[in-house]
């Protein structure tokens, strides 16, 4: 390398100081000296030092001149190079350090990983941007990479630095917006953010986008973290990379991690991670759920968003603990053999100053045109799914927490959002795409290439959509013009079944068609059925809210509710409090009424929802068929007049050859006495479940342990049985093995 001019030297040293040099290495740290012989020129900053002294490798020390009176000095000696140099220096209140020199050390950022980035195919970004703790050319330090390509200039500053955005400048790395810096002696727990001089000169103080931990809110920087944390969970994995989730039992148990439980002798603080790794896991599979699904856990500002407006992808929040007390939970379910699902928000992110929003001073993540970038219903804005980066970016963060976090799925949020441009906007108000058209074709292409990736890097992990509207093919695969979702929330049956519910008994007969409706599309997509958070708050009040009548009839019409649920083709979601038959409408700030179980009735719904996982998960009838419809035949749709059903789930698949189940259920307060039902089998048929028995909190009327299949054909079937229909309730028998 040739020696630099003095007057461009000189030029440096005053954008240096400026604070505008796009890369301070190429004037700070060593450089060839401008001898005829071997010599390097040392050069280092450090704003109102007065002193400051080379100090080489083999204990040497040589007085540095000041060449710029902000606190720039240089010294040069005569030797080709000066190894691992450090700098001594001082100050006129007669402090001194001895540093190494973050300007000494080639960039941690490889050609490839730029060149995968640009691309938008850098499937682990988060290895490439971030802060990471490494030995870096014998130092151990924080190397830290943010992307800002139309920043005039990025420093990182922190608790390491007195957030003095002078003392690290960091360098671009060529064309690709990326800025690298390493420095040495950072440490974990290290609180950093990155101060960006935008294009129009203002600085801006953000936070890393690619953090893994932040500070717990109200604060806002991001946390340096090296996870050490020892999985147990191998057996598990290679279990779930063998094993088809679409035909398997699925039953999941939603909750919100602050409100499950609360400690009220301190205060009603939430339980920790740690905590939860305990109570909840011991809780879930005592239920005999088999998935727990967590609203979103990733750092987020604003606790009454429930999560749903996150500010750090990476960052399991640290409101309940560290990284790695999250991974000690995961790690506690998947021992108990649950698989944690965990809400993730691609859709948009909240405007908050130190966050993504205008992340350089230039509309990054989001779209410039606010009829693209701006969310009307929840003030938020939408990430720019054409760019590359951006896309890489959320494609990374999907892979991250099942990579890293070990999570078994991820259930995207708000996709209804993401695939219309029109979403919740008047005329005017939205661009058409490049057809004229209402379809975002490049959010479009982001899910299929989400879901393309994670399917095919990670075998078994679910993918499960909030898609409200009748879009085709949402958990249909890519190859097939599907967007490659592995399931779907069925939002028509949820509106359908809590509406029909919701009406009182003497009117249910002129609303028959609302339990029916649904199989003519339950085949169409692969279905979970939600009974979710959002349908217990903003005055909708409680499941047991919405059922009609005294506080019997509520109980027995939500015990009902549930075993027409198990039963019914789909898999299952309830959120937390459902199966306590909580009465107040759910409050993110405050814990589950656990009182409530004092109550029979309260219990009663409880250890139905127990039994009903376990039987479900025991009758191959009831969930090998939920996406076939050879699994499922009505037995009677059209008995409007007593609000009576009556159905059968079939084997399937590779458990075809089993037993079937049939489904009964009289939705009103009126047993139905010697009631005929048609079924395809003679002989004895056992009753697995009656929603009315005493051992449920129920009125405890006589179906009996086996009925008896006479061969008097009926409803179509062969044989029938006589049998009474509990009042409000639901029944499940099964041919006992002759």
């Amino acid at each position: 390398m040739k020696a630099r001019a003095g007057d461009a030297v000189q030029i440096d040293l005053d954008r240096l100081v400026a604070g505008e040099h796009r890369d301070p290495h190429e004037v700070l740290g060593a450089h060839p000296g401008n001898g005829n012989g071997p010599a390097t020129v040392v050069r280092g900053y450090r704003p109102d030092a007065s002193e400051m002294l080379l100090v080489l490798d083999d204990g040497a020390t040589h007085p540095m001149a000041r060449v710029h009176d902000a606190g720039v000095f240089a010294v040069e000696v005569p030797v080709e190079a000066v190894g691992a140099y450090r700098l001594e220096v001082r100050y006129p209140d007669g402090q001194r350090f001895v540093l190494d020199d973050p300007y000494r050390f080639w960039p941690t950022i490889g050609e490839l990983d730029l060149h995968l980035f640009g691309e938008g195919r850098h499937e682990e970004l988060w290895r490439m941007l971030g802060a990471h703790v490494r030995t870096h050319e014998g130092a151990r330090g924080t190397s830290f990479a943010v992307w800002a390509p139309s920043a005039r200039a990025v420093r990182v500053v922190g608790s390491f630095n007195g957030w003095d955005g002078r003392l690290h400048p960091m360098r671009a790395l060529g064309a690709s917006g990326v800025w690298e810096l390493f420095v040495p002696g950072v440490e974990q727990g290290t609180r950093y953010k990155f101060e960006i001089l935008t294009p129009a000169g203002h600085l801006r103080l953000k936070a890393d986008p690619m953090a893994f931990s932040a500070e717990v809110p109200p604060g806002t920087a991001s946390v340096v973290v090296e996870s050490d944390y020892r999985w147990g969970d191998a057996d598990w994995l290679e279990q779930r990379r063998t094993t088809d989730p679409l035909h398997r039992p699925l039953s999941i148990y939603e909750v919100h991690l602050g409100s499950w439980r609360q400690v009220p002798e301190e205060g009603n603080r939430p339980l920790t991670y740690r905590e939860l790794a305990t109570e909840l896991v011991d809780y879930v599979a005592d239920h005999g759920f088999t998935h727990v699904e967590l609203l979103p856990v990733a750092e987020h500002p604003y606790a009454p968003s429930w999560g749903y407006q996150v500010s750090s992808y990476f960052a399991p929040t640290a409101r309940f603990g560290s990284p790695d007390d999250f991974r000690a939970l995961v790690d506690a379910f998947h021992a108990r053999g649950i698989g944690v699902i965990v809400d993730w928000v691609p859709a948009h992110f909240p405007k908050d100053d130190w966050a993504l929003a205008r992340f350089d001073g230039t509309a990054l993540y989001e779209h410039e045109d606010p009829r693209q970038g701006e969310h009307p219903d929840w003030g938020t804005l939408v990430f720019n799914f054409g760019r590359n980066e951006v896309r890489n970016f959320l494609i990374a963060s999907g892979r991250y927490w099942v990579d890293e976090l070990h999570l078994d799925g991820l259930r995207v949020d708000a996709v209804a959002s993401m695939l219309y441009l029109d979403y919740s906007r008047k005329e005017g108000e939205w661009v058409p795409n490049r057809h004229g058209g209402r379809e975002n074709l490049e959010a479009v292409s982001f899910l299929q290439e989400f879901n393309t990736l994670m399917h095919g890097r990670h075998p078994g992990v679910l993918t499960i959509a909030e898609e409200s509207t009748a879009w085709p093919g949402v958990s249909r695969p890519v190859y097939v013009g599907g967007l490659g979702f592995g399931h779907k929330w069925n939002m028509g049956w949820m509106h359908d079944t809590l509406e029909y519910f919701s009406k009182d008994s003497i009117h249910r007969r002129f609303h028959h068609h609302l339990l029916t409706f649904g199989l003519l599309y339950a085949f169409s997509e692969n279905f979970v059925l939600p009974l979710s958070h959002d349908e217990v708050v903003h005055g909708k009040g409680s499941l047991l809210g919405k059922m009609p009548g005294d506080a019997w009839r509520q109980l027995a019409n939500l015990r009902s509710l549930f075993g027409w649920m198990w039963a019914h083709p789909g898999k299952q979601l309830l959120f937390m409090g459902g199966e306590l038959a909580q009465r107040r409408e759910w409050a993110s700030e405050r814990s589950l009424d656990w009182h409530l179980l004092a109550d029979p009735g309260h219990a009663g719904v409880q250890a139905l929802v127990r039994e009903l996982n376990r039987l479900h998960r025991d009758e191959p009838a009831l969930w090998s068929g939920d996406f076939d419809p050879s699994g499922f035949h009505w037995i009677d749709a059209n008995d409007a007049d007593q609000s009576c059903f009556s159905f059968l789930r079939l084997p399937v698949g590779s458990e075809a050859g089993g037993r079937p189940v049939a489904c009964l259920a009289n939705l009103t307060p009126i047993p139905r006495y010697g009631y005929r039902v048609g079924l395809p089998l003679g002989g004895r048929w056992e009753v697995l479940l009656n929603t009315d028995a005493t051992c449920f909190a129920g009125s405890g009327t006589d179906v009996g342990p086996v009925l008896e299949a006479e061969e008097r054909p009926w409803h179509g079937e062969e044989h029938s049985a006589v049998l009474t229909l509990p009042p409000l309730g639901v029944v499940w028998l099964a041919p006992i093995s002759q």
